[in-house]
């Protein structure tokens, strides 16, 4: 019920004394003490790139690179050797006097940076294993071995290996409009991922002697050129991810005769790889959208595994308009597929997965797939490309267009827990839906995981609670970020940190930002703004490359919602949310003034004072929770108020007023230092609740308390704050009135 509007309370109301508001000191000292000052400090200048609408601007350009590649895989000796011709395309208004191309293998080079870049400490109990490995093997160089780099007439071309950065020095300046054409030629041992670690190798399966290999940053990828901060070519450490601009590419791959494969693109020589039983499931699987069909059985990929091929087979493979591209490779591969019908287009879901993985894989993988591609579509935009596959890779979780690697296998004896189930499904859903956040909205990983991680983990919330099951997701409610939140403060950095500065990664980068996202959608902003606005922004920047600042104008932009105080405080501090009742006064109607209400002076318009007679709101000094003793008057009992009613409202208004009886006066107070709005639950005498929702804007001219007054007819028994956990409040002993009693561990 809403507080009450007759003249009555206009004393109390007008006439509290009000606190002016308080600069506290800054809570985390990473911003100004201004919660709701505008973000013009932050963000970059708008410009004909990049507009103040968070638009991309007339002048907005982009890179492209494209990519003809021919790669052949040694099964035996774990290493893949490749060609490549790139056509890169200069966009820019800039003259380029060179290019920069990434070698990322040369991340686990033997004289990589990063482990020298790294504390260690004496490990005092580990197996055998770990300790050979540790101190005792000289493993292989896995980084990149270049033989040649090429201009497109064959002619040498100077280039500078800087750790995982090549530059390739150009004879000849680039000018805008211009394209370059070079090739070059590598190999490099792939890495057991299982021992090694990366983001993509070989799982071994021993007793067998066979391989599974996901194989991804296996060939020299042009860097990004933008207006932003001109090449990207901040070096490879491990942390921060991919920044890569947008191409076509044609790839051969060349591998042993009895593997199974699928990768990145199109297959554009099915007929030469699959037997005519394969593929007449495969235009089978085109035409079912209930459930998989089975490509490549688990027969067929049993017997494979069996044998060991000297024999090659090359596979043809083309996608369009990609960042990058991805390989999975086995023996051991069963192959399923299903058509998903998207609002204006069918793609295809497929899986690829060892005997080992069934039958969880072959009963969810793929299904899980195109609940992805659904849900992540009506959220965003139709997916665009043909297929999205789901690779099993043990222990891996890592996305590239079109294709990704993901965890989670039964165990020995093919029996897989719930936990190891709904594992498997969020990864799944994470992974695959890394086509739209980052392989599609291209963002700028290398600086800014939240940007890629941070929206997936969101949309993958979403996705997973979509599924209708009560999905148990990890991130996304708000009540999961709280332990990181509340944590040592010298723990902690602000979302908006470059990848390789943050501490706790999965919660900075993942958690926290799909928590404030699933805030905003919920409690700030509502449904219907923010899926708008969101959609605009996934459309705005599809196939480009968006920075924060487009974010945070798009959403603003689409939204008519100010949320720079929500930005500033959730992704550039590490301010915490706590909001608390500090006081409740209760106070009963009176026509009989007490001594410090008799000589109040109450302002009539503008200029005048109003010389009464007043009714009063007296406070009820008592401690006891709506005392019997204080009678709960009628406004008829109250002769200036029937007077007033009877003298001045018609028959029509009278019907409509209120009849409040009892009266509180509320202080909430806010000891952390990120505003919130204030969520609150009121529970009357007889059980029944009632809801309030206050803005964050509540706050603005007092960044310590803010007050509200609740005029009811039911005396009220409890007043809650934040009753579903909405907020992230870190502390819920202070959100209720009477304070409930906290029981200690020994009771």
């Amino acid at each position: 019920m809403k507080k009450i509007t007759l003249l009555f309370l206009f004393p109390v109301i007008l006439f509290a004394q009000e606190k002016a508001p308080v600069v506290t000191p800054k809570q985390s000292g990473k911003y100004d003490t201004n919660k709701f000052s505008q973000m013009y400090d932050l963000l970059a200048t708008p410009n004909m790139f990049r507009t103040a609408s968070g638009a991309p601007g007339p002048a907005y350009y982009q890179q492209q690179a494209d990519y003809k590649i021919d790669v052949e895989l040694d099964d035996r000796k774990a290493k893949l050797s490749g060609s490549e011709t790139v056509t890169y395309y200069n966009n820019s208004p800039d003259i380029l006097d060179y290019l920069w191309v990434q070698l990322d293998q040369n991340q686990a080079a033997k004289n990589s940076q990063s482990p020298l870049a790294e504390s260690e400490k004496i490990e005092q109990v580990l197996p055998a294993e770990k300790f050979a490995n540790e101190y005792l093997k000289q493993g292989l160089d896995r980084g990149f071995n270049i033989e040649y780099v090429k201009d497109f007439k064959g002619n040498p071309l100077s280039y500078t290996i800087n750790q995982t950065m090549m530059r390739i020095n150009l004879v000849t300046p680039l000018k805008p409009g211009e394209k370059f054409i070079f090739s070059t030629k590598w190999w490099y041992n792939i890495n057991d991922y299982i021992k090694d670690g990366g983001r993509s190798g070989y799982e071994p399966f021993e007793k067998e002697g066979n391989k599974l290999y996901v194989i991804a940053q296996f060939y020299p990828r042009m860097a990004v050129y933008n207006d932003v901060e001109g090449w990207q070519n901040m070096q490879f450490w491990g942390g921060g991810e991919f920044a890569l601009p947008f191409g076509n590419f044609d790839v051969n791959i060349t591998v042993p005769a009895d593997h199974v494969m699928d990768a990145t693109g199109e297959l554009m020589n099915r007929s030469e790889v699959f037997t005519p039983a394969q593929i007449q499931r495969y235009e089978l699987a085109k035409k079912s959208f209930d459930k998989p069909v089975v490509i490549v059985t688990q027969a067929e990929a049993e017997a494979a595994e069996k044998g060991f091929s000297d024999k090659k087979k090359t596979w043809k493979f083309s996608a369009k308009n990609v960042r990058d591209f991805g390989i999975a490779t086995s023996r051991k591969f069963i192959y399923d597929a299903m058509a998903v019908q998207l609002s204006n287009k069918v793609v295809m879901a497929e899986s690829v997965y060892p005997k080992e993985a069934n039958p969880l894989w072959g009963e969810t993988s793929t299904r899980t797939v195109a609940h992805t591609l659904k849900s992540y579509s009506s959220h965003t935009f139709d997916y665009p490309y043909p297929k999205a596959v789901s690779v099993s890779a043990e222990d891996q979780g890592m996305e590239y267009p079109m294709i990704c690697w993901n965890f989670g296998r039964p165990d020995a004896n093919g029996v897989t827990s719930e936990q190891t189930k709904n594992g498997m499904i969020g990864v799944v859903i994470h992974e695959v839906g890394h086509n739209f956040f980052p392989m599609i909205v291209n963002s700028d990983e290398r600086q800014w995981t939240w940007m890629d991680e941070g929206l997936n983990s969101f949309m993958e919330f979403m996705a997973e609670q979509e599924l209708g099951t009560n999905f148990p997701s990890r991130r996304g409610p708000a009540k999961n970020i709280i332990p990181y939140m509340s944590g040592d403060q010298k723990m902690l950095e602000p979302i908006m940190s470059n990848s390789e500065g943050i501490i706790q990664f999965g919660n900075n980068a993942y958690g926290k930002p799909a928590t404030g996202l699933n805030i905003l959608r919920e409690t700030i902003m509502g449904r219907e703004l923010f899926d708008h606005a969101f959609k605009v922004y996934a459309n705005r920047w599809k196939f480009k490359h968006p920075t924060p600042e487009d974010f945070f104008r798009t959403m603003e932009d689409a939204s008519a919602v100010d949320l720079d105080w929500f930005f500033r405080g959730w992704f550039y501090s590490t301010d915490f949310v706590d909001i608390g009742i500090n006081e409740v006064k209760q106070y009963y109607v009176s026509e009989t003034p007490t001594t410090e209400l008799k000589d109040v002076k109450v302002r009539k318009g503008r200029f005048g004072l109003d010389k009464g007679p007043f009714v009063y709101l007296i406070s009820d000094k008592s401690t006891e929770l709506n005392p019997a003793s204080k009678k709960a008057l009628k406004i008829d009992e109250v002769k200036l108020l029937s007077e007033y009613v009877s003298q001045n409202l018609t028959v029509e208004e009278r019907s409509t007023l209120k009849t409040p009886k009892y009266f509180y006066d509320v202080e909430f107070n806010k000891p952390g230092g990120m505003i919130m709005p204030i969520i609150v639950e009121i529970t009357y005498e007889d059980d029944t609740k009632e809801n309030f929702k206050y803005p964050a804007q509540i706050w603005r001219k007092n960044n310590d308390t803010a007050k509200k007054v609740y005029a009811t007819e039911k005396a009220i028994k409890k007043i809650q704050i934040d009753p579903k956990l909405e907020t992230a409040d870190i502390d819920v002993t202070n959100n209720s009135w009477p304070k409930l009693e906290v029981k200690s561990k020994f009771d």
